[in-house]
């Protein structure tokens, strides 16, 4: 298994993973998976738009309105999510598993303005799968919480072609974003970050 370049509170970070045109690449495969299925702006269950857009990938996307965060089959407009990209099935097989790949890869633009709030991804069915999170233009704030909301921080920015793996006690844990640096990066032509987040849902 690949040595992180850090640990920090259990969330192993391995800096610049994706090289540039690695990072290159992926983006021109999601311009054509987001022609495929659009990003979409999220609310949540009090009908409050959040400020990021998202779409998915492979046999289920992640969705939030007033029914609920949840797991669809399906886009809001009805098609079925595509593939997820084979370089992000390499990077998951190379830092999490070569035999069980993940069910979902949620996809986040995140606008200069936007922002995530501190929160816990648990919605999947088992939590001894990591998370697999792929960072992609310009630099996010990315805090790092404790098992229950409250309680002291730590942050560190992620750089585009940075990888994180929320495994084992970081699972559970709360984090967000608190910023982007806007114009960090020349990766995408207009700006702003690309968040990709694998998980194994069932």
């Amino acid at each position: 298994m690949t040595e992180p370049t850090l640990i920090l509170r259990e969330f192993a970070i391995y800096k610049g993973w994706l090289g540039p045109q690695m990072q290159a690449d992926l983006v021109a495969d999601l311009r054509d998976l987001v022609a495929q299925a659009p990003l979409f702006a999220p609310v949540t269950g009090s009908g409050k738009e959040m400020s990021v857009r998202m779409t998915s990938a492979g046999r289920y996307g992640w969705v939030s309105d007033r029914r609920g965060y949840r797991y669809e089959r399906h886009h809001p407009k009805g098609m079925a999510w595509p593939p997820i990209p084979a370089p992000v099935l390499a990077i998951w097989q190379r830092l999490v598993s070569a035999e069980r790949l993940p069910d979902c890869c949620l996809i986040n633009f995140y606008s200069p303005d936007a922002r995530m709030g501190m929160h816990q991804d648990r919605d999947e069915a088992d939590f001894d799968w990591p998370v697999l999170s792929i960072s992609l233009g310009d630099d996010a704030l990315f805090r790092i919480g404790n098992l229950t909301r409250g309680g002291k921080t730590e942050s560190l920015w992620l750089n585009s072609g940075d990888v994180v793996v929320m495994g084992g006690a970081a699972r559970l844990a709360y984090h967000g974003v608190d910023r982007i640096r806007a114009g960090s990066s020349s990766l995408l032509r207009e700006g702003g970050r690309i968040n990709l987040t694998c998980r194994v849902v069932e």
